[in-house]
């Protein structure tokens, strides 16, 4: 199995943990933009290191090209409010549906990819992509939910879904540019040099923000320690499997193979808040591995 491959599916499982503590914080003890923060500031300690004492180790810190931030800065802007969508979802009844509808992200990443980097994706590939976004649509039919579905792609949860979709497919392409200009041959360098420059600036951006819109905000991020500092440490860990497999593939591959993480929410349900599979769920699963073996196989 190719390494970019490996790479998506464990950068999945380490989203799935991540956005199980995100919740956790969101509900009563940060707001969406203090939630948000924890995710980049707490990684900080952990990935500013690892750069430099990778690139001391090698060649020494790789020269950056001035596209290098144009695409950083953007994948950096557009990363932090499809977190924010994703956290604000936490609120929504409907939070499945919003979480589906995020996971649009694969198909939105394959056309941005192609208009921005010129990313092209083989017939065998859409149709593997397209089999994945079935897979997560047949969750979007939430029992319990009031209202027709088509009455529901107008709720508050679907547009932040879609919306944290769109972000985030412009982020991953935006990432794979910045990865391309690091003047190294390691992807693993290339790939900890953009993480670490992108958390600094999402950072010190989302801080400011903060202490201009939520002043005390920034206090109960400081207070939320024990437990945020896991999620930058996971966040850091996923980060870097993305973005590794970034330098090596097409982003809307990645993204592809990362539809795992739907099998792997499902799982968590299960495993640790005790809920069961319904044939639905069991369906969508069903697609999904489909999908992510189809593009192994015939990307």
């Amino acid at each position: 199995m190719e390494l970019w491959i490996i790479l998506s599916i464990t950068a999945a499982a380490f989203q799935t943990l991540r956005f199980m503590l995100q919740k956790h914080l969101s509900m009563g003890t940060l707001s969406a933009g203090g939630a948000t923060l924890a995710r980049f500031f707490y990684a900080v300690p952990f990935v500013v290191p690892l750069a430099l004492g990778v690139s001391l180790l090698g060649s020494g810190w790789p020269a950056l090209t001035p596209m290098f931030w144009v695409y950083a800065v953007i994948g950096g802007l557009l990363q932090i409010m499809a977190t924010w969508c994703v956290v604000a979802l936490f609120s929504e009844r409907n939070f499945a549906v919003g979480i589906t509808f995020k996971k649009t992200e694969v198909v939105q990443t394959a056309i941005v990819g192609f208009v921005i980097l010129g990313d092209r994706i083989s017939a065998p590939g859409w149709a593997a992509i397209l089999l994945g976004l079935v897979g997560v649509l047949v969750l979007s039919d939430t029992p319990g939910l009031a209202g027709r579905w088509w009455q529901r792609l107008g709720s508050r949860a679907t547009v932040l879904g879609i919306a944290s979709g769109a972000c985030f497919a412009i982020s991953a392409v935006g990432y794979r540019g910045a990865t391309l200009q690091v003047a190294s041959d390691d992807a693993v360098l290339r790939a900890l040099v953009t993480l670490c420059v992108v958390t600094v600036m999402q950072t010190a951006a989302l801080s400011l923000w903060l202490h201009w819109r939520e002043p005390k905000e920034l206090a109960r991020v400081l207070a939320a320690r024990r437990q945020a500092v896991w999620m930058g440490l996971v966040g850091m860990a996923g980060s870097l499997c993305w973005f590794t497999a970034f330098t090596l593939q097409n982003a809307a591959l990645v993204f592809a193979v990362g539809q795992v993480e739907v099998i792997f929410s499902i799982l968590a349900a299960v495993l640790v808040f005790g809920e069961r599979i319904t044939a639905r769920e069991g369906v969508a699963i069903g697609l999904i591995t489909l999908s992510v073996i189809a593009i192994v196989m015939f990307r």
